[in-house]
């Protein structure tokens, strides 16, 4: 039989408090995604004020420094008592309550006169941040739509050409079937299938293809004089051609070798994503969220906040709190706010610190790759940084992920300067970019008639002192998205 009883356990728990949960968001935001969330702090509390930037124009490094301060200050008041107790269960609601009590003293004299809770946005100089000139370049929607309104259609034939065009994926292949798109819109399979032809004839060859095969058969039959092997291979040997059956699609079709390779170059030249190079362009454009810049015989890392507004704690309410006479439920909301709006700009200064401290971390380790360029990337893991820098390896690991950093030699993923390192036979550690470089160049200059295995691939790069395993070249060919010997063969 079960009783009842009362005990008292003491225990230690680890609580994340409201300041730690936002620092770790956005810490890991990119630079479009701050700037959004910045903003949607501003339309949401009332004391964040956005200031213009000639009111904000200060100097970059000591828009750092103030940073820096802001984020030791936070660290500072967080860090627990060194000789503290762990509470008991039963002390746990006295305590919260005498917490609460507490926060609700606050001193609006001294809280809204800090002068430190406000946040300058950083910008390179345009000479540091290099802007490549973009041309307008017309989407794959605009570029068929535009042809669409020069064919001679009824307004029902236009209305289903426009829904094609509308339904047609990134690489331009039709991702609905007829039928379907002649239930949507209530109109008989044979009409769709009509304006499906004309949308069919229309620049870039291939688009509105239900299938690889039909991509590649509307190319060659759009050109002034296809090669009649060609249209044989992809109607006939479709599979064998995938797989680079050459000796199969030669007894097959009857044909010799050499009017197989024939065949095989006419397809070559077709496209098999032909919405490829259609796009907005400003959905594939990477804004760099860091500068690194050569400065002397120096490196000099900037962070780059984009188009995030200035902006500050807004002190207009400070009159009618220090008389006294608001209502509790307001004064409780603006405390309430006034804490959202401190923790927000010390979390977003303190993003600013740690990012730069980062990547400052980094140079000094790739210090021969900033100077000299890819080949002489070296070695490195996160730990590496997060011991260089004193934090922790899931803090490094958030700030890396997503975020980009402009160099001398390109934009880089701050994750790419990251790789595990392989002993050579020499003894010395490289990283296997390195390695996968190497193999890329292997693979390209290889007798394309006779390729190269794995194994004998592994063996050219034991020669060269990197003694790595067939399964690990395999392993590296994979992640370089190579095929298999079988696939690079060529006649």
């Amino acid at each position: 039989m079960q009783t009842l009883r009362q005990e008292l356990r003491q225990r230690q728990e680890q609580i994340l408090q409201p300041q730690q949960i936002l620092r770790s968001e956005l810490i890991q935001l990119p630079l479009l995604q701050l700037e959004l969330r910045v903003r949607a702090e501003l339309m949401e509390n009332p004391f964040l004020e956005e200031i213009s930037e000639d009111e904000a124009i200060v100097d970059k490094d000591a828009s750092e420094l103030e940073s820096e301060k802001s984020a030791a200050a936070t660290e500072e008041t967080e860090e627990p008592e060194e000789n503290a107790v762990p509470a008991s269960a039963s002390e746990e609601p006295a305590m919260a309550e005498a917490q609460a009590a507490k926060e609700q003293e606050i001193d609006w004299d001294d809280f809204l006169t800090d002068d430190q809770y406000y946040y300058r946005a950083s910008r390179p100089s345009p000479e540091e941040l290099v802007e490549t000139p973009r041309a307008i370049v017309p989407t794959l929607s605009e570029h068929l739509e535009e042809q669409l309104r020069l064919q001679r259609l009824t307004n029902e034939e236009y209305k289903i050409g426009e829904f094609i065009i509308g339904s047609l994926s990134n690489d331009g292949y039709l991702t609905l079937s007829v039928e379907e798109i002649a239930h949507e819109l209530k109109m008989t399979p044979e009409a769709v299938e009509r304006v499906l032809k004309v949308v069919q004839g229309f620049d870039p060859p291939g688009i509105a293809a239900r299938n690889l095969t039909e991509c590649l058969l509307l190319q060659l039959q759009q050109r002034e004089a296809p090669t009649p092997n060609a249209i044989r291979v992809l109607t006939e040997c479709f599979d064998s051609f995938v797989n680079k059956r050459y000796e199969v699609i030669a007894r097959k079709l009857g044909i010799s070798l050499d009017e197989v390779k024939e065949a095989f170059e006419e397809i070559r030249k077709c496209n098999p994503k032909p919405g490829e190079g259609y796009f907005d362009e400003k959905q594939n454009y990477i804004i760099p969220d860091l500068v690194v810049s050569r400065v002397g015989d120096e490196f000099a890392v900037y962070l780059n906040d984009g188009n995030i507004p200035n902006f500050y704690i807004n002190t207009a309410y400070k009159d009618m709190f220090l008389k006294g006479s608001t209502d509790k439920k307001v004064k409780e909301f603006v405390t309430r706010k006034l804490e959202s709006a401190r923790w927000f700009i010390n979390a977003i200064h303190q993003r600013r610190t740690t990012i730069l401290r980062t990547m400052r971390a980094i140079v000094k380790r790739q210090e021969d790759f900033f100077r000299k360029g890819k080949e002489f990337l070296k070695p490195m893991i996160l730990q590496d940084i997060a011991e260089d820098i004193g934090m922790d390896i899931s803090t490094i690991s958030r700030v890396t992920s997503g975020k980009y950093v402009q160099t001398d030699w390109g934009v880089f993923e701050l994750k790419f300067f990251f790789s595990e390192r392989m002993e050579t036979s020499s003894g010395d550690d490289v990283s296997t970019k390195v390695i996968k470089d190497r193999l890329k160049e292997i693979i390209a200059g290889e007798d394309k008639s006779d390729p190269l295995s794995d194994q004998a691939i592994a063996d050219i790069l034991a020669k060269e002192g990197f003694p790595i395993a067939r399964r690990t070249v395999q392993k590296y060919r994979e992640q370089l998205r190579v095929p298999v010997k079988r696939l690079r063969r060529e006649i």
